[in-house]
């Protein structure tokens, strides 16, 4: 006999279809002449993109790889930061008087966005590549703080158990126990936070804190978007490289997962 479902979850299913048709016709989702604008308006944004514009690659190929600086600056400055705090954040060798205030911060600076990070930093340093990376550290920190001190507390308890029973000090503990049995996952969070600094990096320009995305910006506002979709297709390009590269890395250093 088919079991019935309970009626609390058809309830639930219902309020949460209610809000989101409610929530919808307050954006205008539901405003046919708007969706019909908008489809009109989209078709004729994409007949302008074609075909792709080579003229200004040069221009693009120095901006991304300035984009990639900005990426791999920012991830080296957020790890060298977020992983002693991740550290001091983990329960299992810190009591709640440290962890506490640590993630408390670590939560604060990963609230603010990594765009809204490059606009503190572009006051700070003015215009250019360098409000950027610092940007991209500043989120990569508070994010990849919270990753990291997941991965430390997830380290088998009969391990950290059999280190400390010899009596070692926390910082043998780190060394011994967390950071050998975490290597794994301190390596796929690292090479997956890069991924998503080398895309948060491609709008930096929007700000003014360097890369592709100034001229992104650029080719929108002058409606060049023959010159936008060779910085789009180059941008692409460049992020599937980058996945790529990481996956052969993560096969090459992380082992195989268990055949089922």
């Amino acid at each position: 006999m088919r079991s019935r479902r309970p009626p609390v979850f058809l309830i639930t299913a219902g309020v949460a279809a209610g809000l989101a048709l409610a929530m919808m016709g307050n954006l205008g989702l539901l405003d046919a002449a708007q969706l019909r604008r908008g489809v009109l308006n989209t078709t004729e944004f994409v007949r302008g993109l074609f075909p792709p514009n080579p003229q200004p690659l040069p221009t693009l190929l120095g901006a991304t790889l300035e984009t990639l600086q900005i990426a791999y600056v920012g991830t080296v400055l957020g790890v060298a930061g977020a992983l002693p705090l991740a550290l001091l954040a983990t329960r299992t060798v810190f009591g709640p008087g440290v962890t506490g205030p640590v993630r408390l911060l670590l939560a604060g600076v990963r609230t603010v966005p990594a765009l809204l990070w490059a606009v503190v930093f572009v006051v700070a340093f003015g215009l250019g590549p360098a409000a950027g990376a610092m940007g991209i550290a500043a989120y990569t920190l508070g994010y990849l703080g919270k990753l990291l001190y997941e991965v430390f507390e997830g380290v088998d308890g009969e391990v950290v158990d059999a280190v400390r029973s010899v009596g070692c000090n926390r910082a043998q503990l780190t060394r011994f126990a967390l950071l050998p049995e975490a290597a794994n996952g301190i390596l796929s969070q690292l090479l997956f936070v890069f991924e998503y600094n080398v895309r948060a990096s491609s709008i930096m320009g929007f700000v003014g804190a360097g890369g592709i995305g100034f001229h992104l910006l650029g080719y929108l506002q002058l409606l060049q978007y023959r010159n936008l979709f060779t910085a789009l297709l180059l941008t692409l390009g460049v992020v599937i490289a980058i996945d790529y590269l990481s996956g052969r890395v993560r096969r090459m250093v992380l082992p195989p997962a268990p055949a089922a």
